[in-house]
This record gives structure tokens, sequence and C-alpha cells, in this order.
């Protein structure tokens, strides 16, 4: 049976869109070839059909989290009242929701001292991912110049992964719960 060519496309995003939210749950160990692809509902050996090697699947997935929490970050900064966009991420962000489901959440959250440790043939395209989040995020950033933007949003993110990984390791969900109160508190009178 042939199929349409936009068929191998919509496979291939699915994969993609699999592997990501696995990804962001169980880390790159969560991404073996086998798994995503029974994910699919297809075989092992249909993986380099749609990919040329598991490092690209990764980077494309990787990709496809930024893409995913960029987009629920600036939807909701564009739905803020004017001048609160950051504060809007920072709740936003700094969600039991976001906290408690990791394969929707931040993938720097999810897998930042992973990809601190991954191939350094892909810290390149891992940092320019990282670029690319910033620079979405940027406009909505406490600050008047650039250069102050930059430095809001290096502070804000590194303290809300900070604080999303620490919520992450307690069992207790008292404790859970404070430690992000604590953390939108600080970073909400901090700018």
């Amino acid at each position: 049976m042939r199929y349409q060519p936009e068929h191998k496309i919509e496979i291939r995003q699915k994969i993609v869109n699999n592997t990501s939210h696995r990804l962001r749950a169980e880390g790159l160990a969560g991404a073996a070839v086998s798994t995503v692809m029974q994910d699919a509902g297809l075989t092992h050996g249909g993986f380099y059909k749609h990919f040329a090697s598991k490092d690209d699947l990764l980077l494309e997935s990787l990709s496809e989290a930024f893409r995913q929490i960029t987009d629920v970050l600036t939807r909701a900064a564009n739905q803020s009242r004017p001048g609160s966009a950051w504060k809007t991420i920072v709740k936003t962000y700094l969600s039991p929701e976001y906290c408690d489901h990791a394969e929707r959440g931040c993938p720097l959250a999810a897998l930042g001292s992973e990809l601190a440790r991954a191939d350094k043939a892909m810290k390149p395209q891992i940092a320019q991912e990282l670029a690319k989040y910033k620079n979405h995020m940027l406009p909505f950033m406490p600050g008047r110049r650039i250069s102050d933007k930059e430095r809001a949003f290096f502070a804000i993110f590194s303290t809300m992964t900070g604080a999303i990984t620490i919520v992450r390791l307690l069992p207790d969900l008292a404790m859970r719960k404070k430690v992000l109160a604590n953390a939108r508190k600080f970073l909400l009178r901090s700018f």
C-alpha cells in the first residue's frame, strides 16, 4: 500500500512529539529508538526512514520541547496586562501543573543536568536551542535595554529551573507548594 507524501511527514512529527514528551518525563535514556517507535505504532526497523541517527531525533525532539514551552509561556504573556508579562511567565512556569507534569514543562528543568553532559558534538545545537528560547522570552522580560532583559532572563529562568528541579525531588506536597510559592514571591519582588 502506497502512502501519500504527507503521511511520512505526519509520522515523523508524531515520533518527534512522542519523543519530546518522553525525554522530559524520563530523561535521555527514556528515548530508546525501540520505545519511541513503539509509541508511534511502528517497528524499530523503520526508524532510519525518518532520521539519520538517534542524535538527530534527540535534537529535533529537544527543539520541539522548547517550542512547546515557548508557546505556552508566550500565550500566557500575551494574555497578561501590559507590563506584567514576565510576572505571568513566572506564575505559569512555577505552577504545580508544570512542576507535576515534566513531560509538558520546560526541557531545562527536566533535562538540564543531562544536557550538560551530552555529547560534545550536540552542544552547539543545544546552545542554539537555548539561545532561541531566550530570544523568544526577551520581549517579555523586565528591563529597558537588551542587556538588562538578557540579565533578567538568565536570573529568572535559572531560579525557576532550579526551583522546579528541587520541588520534583520533594515527596511532601506541602513542602513542594512552599518552595514554589517562595520562588514565585522572590522573583516577583526582585525586578
